[in-house]
């Protein structure tokens, strides 16, 4: 009798520290940290999402395609650096190619690539970055190197018939330096930079618009 007692016992407690447990981990935790992420970060707890005249065009976090129909680059925009992430920049399938340096596929794409950039940027083929050709792990980066992003500067000034310094300009006052002064590089976010080189130009100037979502 002893012994059932004290296991009724035993049990009692137990339930009592799971519904304890369940209502502090399970509910409250998770309504206080939802209610402090937007209060005081609405914009990171919401994904980042980009708005422009009160349509949101996608997140700062997620890189994304500015193409036509067909997936070719459209030379008015800065183009974002390539994806390996399903067909492109897909959140929900996060990943690189996992190709590695001696694949014939990854070669061929790389100089694909690289054909590619050099006829539509009149550039020398060698002095391509390598973030313009190989896509990141994630295959979410929603950056370019700024020696990327200069790399495009002439033809996206002659896409909108812009001036290029003008252009040029644009793209140093986007460049971020190194988190915390030493981690990382420095890089530019091409949908923000898009978005404020559309206002130099308006889309529609440039016979195209900037319709590349985030997957």
């Amino acid at each position: 009798m002893k012994f059932r007692n004290e296991t009724l016992r035993t049990t009692w407690v137990g339930v009592r520290i799971f519904l304890v447990m369940t209502v502090a981990l399970g509910i409250i935790y998770p309504l206080v940290i939802t209610l402090i992420g937007q209060v005081a970060l609405p914009s990171q707890a919401n994904g980042s999402l980009v708005r422009v005249d009160g349509n949101v065009v996608g997140s700062s976090l997620i890189g994304q395609s500015f193409t036509d129909s067909d997936g070719a680059a459209l030379p008015q925009w800065f183009q974002s650096r390539p994806s390996a992430a399903g067909d492109g920049y897909d959140g929900g399938a996060s990943s690189g190619s996992n190709l590695g340096p001696n694949s014939d596929k990854l070669l061929q794409a790389i100089d694909d690539r690289k054909a590619a950039i050099a006829a539509s940027d009149g550039v020398d083929p060698a002095s391509i970055p390598a973030d313009a050709l190989t896509a990141s792990a994630s295959g979410l980066d929603p950056q370019i190197s700024p020696e990327y992003a200069r790399e495009q500067v002439s033809r996206v000034a002659a896409a909108r018939d812009l001036p290029e310094a003008e252009v040029s300009q644009l793209v140093e006052s986007f460049v971020q330096g190194r988190d915390a002064g030493f981690i990382g590089d420095p890089t530019v976010n091409v949908l923000r930079l898009n978005i404020a080189l559309d206002q130099l130009a308006p889309a529609s100037a440039a016979d195209g618009a900037a319709t590349g979502a985030s997957n």
